[in-house]
């Protein structure tokens, strides 16, 4: 067979020094390390600093290497798994997300239709937060509509982190009888951009969650991973998002 045009075109410096790049990466530095500046390293590897930002920037997209303001380049947090699929169904907990507030407000017209509400009801919204080596990762909304937790009625917390827990504390309380989830490609919205140190309009992946218990959904959760650091794999246990 003969050679395409495009399998005779040479691979790019810089791609060939990310490849070295990562190997340093593997090898010589930790988690959260400071690399040295872009002179440095042209040096050290040869190179133009126009081709060392060019690997960097490829490194980066890749979740290998995090830009952080005021800090420098470091070295981006292990990825962490997040099971998607059918299998390890569980009701939302505070082993992994970390609850940051509850108020009660309206919810986006795709959540009520999911949730069976009518359009202007009002549901519980507890925002969450998961981190890996300090950094966040993920940002999620959860959405419970008042049906799924009456024992909240006499209970006077307005909101805060407290809020949050007794809000997953009530969910917990329903038998849970199943839930199904979908993950699609969307954009970072201000305020989840802010929390996961993006701009807005960055890509990032969007997982929700759909909790059945008494034959109807008792909540919904809309969960934001940084696409950066985000993977799909499929196995045996199902699918599953690492997000790093």
């Amino acid at each position: 067979m003969g050679t395409t045009q495009l399998e005779s075109v040479p691979e790019p410096k810089y791609w060939h020094l990310k490849t070295v790049l990562t190997d340093a990466l593997d090898s010589e530095f930790a988690v959260g390390e400071i690399l040295p500046n872009e002179r440095e390293l042209a040096a050290r590897f040869g190179v133009a600093r126009a081709t060392l930002r060019q690997a960097l920037e490829q490194l980066e997209l890749e979740g290998r290497l995090q830009r952080r303001r005021g800090v420098g380049t470091t070295v981006a947090p292990p990825r962490v798994g997040v099971a998607v699929g059918d299998t390890g169904q569980t009701w939302p907990g505070t082993e992994t997300w970390e609850p940051v507030d509850s108020v009660a407000a309206v919810p986006p017209a795709a959540v009520a239709r999911l949730l069976d509400t009518a359009p202007d009801e009002v549901a519980h919204t507890v925002r969450r937060i998961r981190r890996s080596h300090g950094q966040p990762v993920a940002a999620e909304l959860l959405y419970v509509p008042a049906r799924s937790v009456p024992g909240l009625t006499g209970i006077d917390v307005p909101t805060g982190p407290a809020r949050a827990r007794l809000v997953l504390r009530e969910l917990q309380r329903l038998p849970l009888e199943g839930q199904d989830q979908s993950v699609e490609l969307g954009s970072a919205r201000a305020d989840d951009a802010k929390e996961l140190d993006r701009l807005p309009g960055a890509p990032v992946l969007l997982v929700t969650t759909r909790y059945i218990a008494a034959g109807r959904t008792a909540a919904v959760a809309v969960a934001t991973y940084r696409a950066d650091t985000c993977r799909l794999t499929f196995g045996d246990a199902g699918v599953q998002l690492l997000a790093g």
